[in-house]
């Protein structure tokens, strides 16, 4: 009996997770712009020329297709997406899902691993032979100091459901070089689409906003590596999101301008 309530009671708690909205379900829909294919546990965002390719874990208790607007964004700027989905809503579950999944399109050489929350912890203990990682509201526990990897991490300032503590604590664990955007009053869930989440902070911006900036810091961001350009601060560069397009200094004193973001906190 014991046995049987404990199953009972694991199947409900996997079960029960936030849902995608119709926002997230509109997302969906293949256009000229951008190619849908589901294949098993997997649904690819495909531009019509890729540059780059992102494998993308959700949330914890998030289904996944309320990440589909964001992967839409991505990939209307030339970023091809797989957007995994875990069983039980848990990327815990399936940390190892993204091995394979950059052979299904040889044709992209640069990849990054992203996720959300849960997903981008679990990101972060399989990141290193990446170009880069992207943390959405998320931490790593892993030192990932020694490594070349690329990191960009981007919250949201009225974010309630992220361990403030936590994330500074675990901030050590990544390179010095780490890009960190904040957007201003983005909150922890509208980096999906699913609705208001148990105790995050109040957002001043719309869901789609905060998607549409979290995509074009990620844009940025990639475009970066695909240039060879860095940051050469000696401590983890805090960036203030902005709706307007500024710039970024390769290593060469070239300037590029492609990113929506400037300024240092």
């Amino acid at each position: 009996m014991p046995l049987l309530t404990l199953g009972i009671g694991g199947y409900v708690y996997v079960s029960d997770c936030y849902r995608a909205d119709e926002q997230a379900a509109a997302a969906m829909v293949q256009d000229g712009a951008v190619g849908i294919e589901t294949s098993g546990s997997v649904t690819w965002f495909i531009p019509e020329q890729p540059t780059a390719g992102l494998i993308f874990y959700p949330g914890g208790k998030v289904e996944h297709t309320a990440y589909a607007p964001l992967m839409r964004a991505c990939a209307e700027q030339g970023i091809i997406c797989a957007l995994v989905k875990m069983p039980g809503n848990l990327a815990v579950l399936n940390a190892d899902a993204a091995d394979g999944l950059r052979q299904t399109h040889p044709e992209v050489t640069d990849w990054y691993i992203a996720g959300h929350s849960l997903g981008g912890a679990m990101d972060a203990k399989h990141a290193e032979d990446f170009s880069g990682l992207i943390l959405l509201a998320a931490y790593s526990t892993k030192d990932l100091t020694q490594t070349p990897l690329r990191v960009l991490s981007v919250y949201g300032s009225e974010d309630g459901v992220m361990n403030r503590d936590s994330y500074e604590k675990d901030r050590a664990n990544l390179p010095a070089d780490t890009t960190e955007i904040i957007i201003d009053g983005g909150c922890h869930a509208q980096f999906g689409c699913y609705g208001a989440q148990d105790g995050d902070g109040t957002p001043t911006i719309s869901a789609a906003e905060q998607i549409s900036q979290t995509s074009e810091a990620i844009a940025a961001f990639v475009a970066a590596g695909s240039l060879c350009l860095s940051w050469q601060e000696p401590n983890p560069c805090r960036l203030s999101a902005r709706p307007f397009g500024y710039f970024c200094e390769n290593i060469c004193n070239v300037m590029v301008q492609y990113s929506p973001f400037y300024g240092t906190v």
